[in-house]
Order: structure tokens, then sequence, then C-alpha cells
């Protein structure tokens, strides 16, 4: 279920990736990937309205040559079908963080990559724009 896919980039620490788009009216859930290729992610950002067994939770994850790393279940859930959203993806030598204009989410950089080279948007969310700054 590919959707947009951005190779060969350069962000480092303390930069933004802004992904500007909509979630669909009937999404089951979607997923943004950011690392250095689709084997090795440092974060798994993947909202679930309804799949994979999960209603309304936002799991986030991380991938090292292929093998998911151990979930991270978020108890907040700021997302709604149909909602139009921009959410900024940033990270240090610790952590990454996605924000979003009502809310902010953490995960740790377990992987220590100093910096992002893929991004990877799939499932029920449409791309309107990304932003690099």
């Amino acid at each position: 279920m590919e959707g947009v896919v951005v190779t060969q980039l350069d962000v480092e620490p303390g930069e933004c990736i802004k992904v500007k788009g909509k979630i669909q009216s009937d999404a089951k859930g979607f997923a943004v990937n950011v690392g250095k290729n689709s084997n090795t992610l440092m974060l798994h950002f993947n909202p679930r309205f309804d799949c994979h067994g999960d209603v309304n939770t936002l799991v986030c994850n991380s991938k090292e040559d292929g093998m998911w790393g151990e979930e991270d279940r978020k108890a907040d859930f700021p997302f709604q079908h149909g909602d139009k959203i921009e959410m900024c993806i940033s990270f240090d030598e610790t952590e990454a963080t996605v924000k979003l204009p009502e809310a902010e989410f953490k995960f740790p950089n377990r992987l220590g990559m100093d910096k992002i080279e893929y991004l990877a948007v799939e499932g029920d969310f449409k791309v309107k724009a990304i932003k690099f700054s």
C-alpha cells in the first residue's frame, strides 16, 4: 500500500519535514515513515481508525533491518475522518517529534540515527504538500 515515497533526503537534527494533507472520510488508517529506507525506520507513525485490531489508536514504532521494534501505543488520538492536517516531523539524537496543531508526540530515536534520508506516506491519507525546512 505505497503512497508517496521520497528518497535521497538529507534532513538533519532540528530540521522539520512538514506533511500536509487530508485524512480520507472512510480512512481505516495511515502511516508516515521516516528513516534510512523502508527496512530501517527511525519512526513509523501510524494512526489507526480501525485496522490491525485497533480502533482510534496511534501506534509508533521503529524498524531495524526489516524487524519491527516494540510498539508504543499513545493514549491521545487527535485525528478525525475527513480532517485536513499538517504535521511537522523533527528529531534529535534522543527522540523524534511529531507536532500537530493540537498535539505533540515524542518517540525515542532508538537507532541513534543522525539524519533522515527516507520519507513514506501510506494508507488512507491524501498528501497535498511536503515541505522541508
